[in-house]
């Protein structure tokens, strides 16, 4: 029921929004760079704005795919005889009409206005509660490697506390750098029995003096109270109770020790409303079927995502959120879905030359943690035993001095010889053996498919406005879309479909569930679209230290080391704080069990 309910919203907006332009002007069954810089220009252009997944220039580009994918030849494969396979997401979080901070004060009520003095952040739980009120300083507690501990000395079970933004010391090389996130501090609250949290913005003319903001979905659940307050409020709010918080603070700056308090005389009743949006959005799935009546049966997936950031902004992946602006999103990953639409139109063309059958898939939701691929390989549309491989394209477009990375090498015995006698190019290939990595392929892998990534690397517009059509190198695309034809072609005309082989390596980019920075690695590969308490976890990587402890795809971690996990950042600060060697007691929810599992830390290489 929810499967056809997504179809027809789906519909009616594409309805909404319009059919997609034809191409006209440029019909060659080759794959060339009029026709890959024809693609681009649409997929980013303003009209699409950003093509974030659930939002309008993401279905105009879904559409666009669908009716190039129909020209070609290619068959339906998605939802009800559509190119259209429909999921929902959460797509954001939002601040419900059912907020409230009020402050008791011997006989005075005092109301603070939601949005002007204080914010709800959006990894509040849903909940009101009444409870005194303790200043904790900076809500850092490091007494073992610093010295440092705002909790000292104080009882806070079931308070509410009152936070400063960063630290004494906020110079570059501060000590006290892995305390001040806003999340390392949440998850020591928590940890210590805050039933809630005001976190005070910086005082005004000083940087982050503007409410905290997190917008991220994929933050999850503190599981507690929070809101942001600004720095005139909370000084008003502790001068009833007799205490200068700007004095304070030079105090604890200036000394590098605590300066907590409990205010028995105020009371606070803290309500937050946190609201979960969901959106629609749409894989784009095309078939051509091969020519042997036994091996068509079988069939090689060729991917890419065609999602992107939208108009930007906090959370949105953007490294400029402080601009609001189109990210056109050329390269990324427009460029991989124009080599994925013209490998389709020339595979189509060459089709009485293939025995096996390919699926094509334009993926969404990969900016949001592979959700689109993620959702496919639960629900696919052949059986994942009858995919041979996988090949995937993300960031083609910006080939520098002719260089290549292909990754994925590693996961079947013949891939790199295969890369290797088709690079008739003479490109310069970096090859590299791991299946996993931060794009697409990583779905299939997890599955024991083999799986090849197509790859120009990254550049200095990667996720900023400036990411945009004029900056492709057309002529080095064209030669990577040639050159997965040519191998696509080879593989579904063997024989044999390839061997399967998992490949022990570091942990990759963006797929480890390893902190940017932690000393150690754990090997455990995200589930982003998991939405429950705890770390989700899709799989483990081969040799890892998560495989060794027996940890399982599916499994959902909710403590470490002893501390409780309701979110994937509670899980990197964890491992943040570890050291190699370390053995750290696990529990994870499995199924409707809990299972204790032991784990010893590998340094990160």
């Amino acid at each position: 029921m929810r499967r056809n309910l997504c179809f027809t919203i789906f519909s009616v907006l594409l309805l909404l929004f319009g059919c997609s332009p034809a191409i006209q002007e440029f019909v060659s069954n080759d794959v060339t760079t009029q026709e890959l810089q024809q693609h681009i220009k649409y997929l980013s252009s303003e009209k699409l704005k950003g093509r974030k997944s659930g939002e309008e220039g993401n279905n105009l580009a879904a559409r666009y795919i669908a009716d190039r994918f129909k020209e070609y030849g290619l068959l339906p494969r998605g939802d009800n005889g559509t190119y259209f396979q429909n999921f929902s997401f959460v797509s954001t979080m939002r601040i419900g009409p059912k907020n409230k901070l009020e402050v008791f004060h011997n006989d005075d009520i005092i109301r603070y206005v939601a949005n002007e003095q204080y914010k709800p952040l959006l990894i509040s739980a849903d909940t009101t509660i009444t409870a005194p009120l303790v200043f904790v300083g900076y809500g850092i507690s490091a007494s073992d490697s610093l010295h440092y501990d705002d909790y000292s000395n104080i009882d806070i079970k079931n308070k509410i506390i009152m936070v400063m933004r960063y630290s004494p010391d906020t110079s570059v090389d501060s000590k006290f750098a892995q305390y001040t996130s806003m999340m390392a501090k949440l998850f020591t609250a928590r940890d210590k029995g805050a039933a809630g949290v005001i976190l005070v913005t910086a005082p005004p003319g000083e940087k982050g003096d503007n409410f905290i903001s997190s917008d991220d979905p994929r933050l999850g659940s503190s599981s507690i109270a929070v809101v942001s307050m600004k720095w005139i409020d909370a000084v008003s709010m502790l001068d009833k109770a007799g205490k200068n918080l700007k004095e304070i603070k030079q105090t604890i700056d200036k000394e590098k020790s605590p300066k907590s308090f409990e205010i028995p005389d105020i009371k606070i009743t803290l309500q937050t409303q946190i609201e979960k949006v969901f959106a629609q959005s749409a894989n784009v799935v095309g078939y051509l079927s091969g020519t042997d009546s036994v091996l068509k049966d079988e069939l090689l997936v060729m991917g890419a995502h065609f999602d992107h950031l939208g108009m930007g902004g906090e959370g949105s992946g953007s490294l400029k959120p402080d601009t609001t602006a189109v990210h056109p999103g050329a390269d990324d990953n427009g460029s991989g879905t124009a080599g994925l639409l013209e490998a389709a139109q020339y595979l189509s063309s060459n089709s009485q030359r293939l025995k096996r059958s390919i699926l094509f898939i334009a993926f969404t939701g990969e900016e949001l943690g592979v959700l689109g691929s993620d959702y496919y390989v639960k629900h696919p549309s052949y059986p994942l035993n009858k995919t041979i491989a996988m090949f995937n394209m993300d960031m083609i477009g910006r080939m520098k001095d002719s260089i290549l990375v292909v990754e994925g090498m590693g996961t079947s015995p013949n891939f790199e010889k295969l890369v290797r006698r088709e690079n008739k190019d003479s490109l310069s290939l970096r090859l590299k053996p791991d299946g996993f990595g931060p794009s697409d392929q990583a779905s299939f892998y997890k599955k024991d498919l083999p799986v090849i990534f197509f790859f120009t690397n990254l550049h200095s517009d990667y996720h900023k406005p400036a990411d945009t059509w004029d900056k492709i190198n057309y002529s080095g695309e064209q030669k990577v879309v040639e050159l997965a034809a040519r191998i696509a072609i080879d593989l579904v005309n063997e024989d044999k479909k390839p061997e399967f082989t998992k490949v022990v390596t570091s942990t990759p980019m963006g797929m480890g569930g390893d902190r940017q920075g932690a000393r150690v690695s754990l090997g455990i590969i995200p589930d982003f679209a998991g939405d429950t308490p705890g770390m989700k976890i899709s799989g483990t990587r081969p040799g890892s230290a998560a495989e060794k402890a027996g940890l399982k795809a599916d499994d959902v971690i909710i403590k470490f080391g002893g501390k409780e996990i309701k979110n994937i950042y509670d899980f990197t600060y964890m491992l943040g704080l570890s050291k190699p060697g370390d053995e750290v007691e696990i529990v994870v929810k499995r199924a409707d069990q809990e299972v204790v599992l032991k784990a010893k830390l590998e340094a990160k290489q």
